[in-house]
């Protein structure tokens, strides 16, 4: 299956603590970090959409309250 990606690049300022956590799991799973941070972002649920929009330059970002399964 040949999938297309629109890529957009973030950058994330983490804790010395945070980068650590992340390089540990990506070794012990042999994973990207992109990977783990995409399939983090892919568990994000969010609630309540049709609260409020917000304008940027390329797209408008629907945003409500944001909460994590665990």
């Amino acid at each position: 299956m040949n999938k297309k990606w629109a890529v957009k690049r973030l950058t994330v300022n983490l804790t010395t603590e945070e980068m650590k956590k992340l390089e540990c799991y990506c070794a012990l799973t042999g994973r990207p970090a992109t990977d783990v941070v995409r399939e983090l972002l892919r568990t994000l649920e969010v609630d309540n959409v049709e609260n409020s929009a917000i304008e940027t330059p390329d797209s408008t970002v629907t945003a409500g309250s944001w909460s994590r399964s665990q």
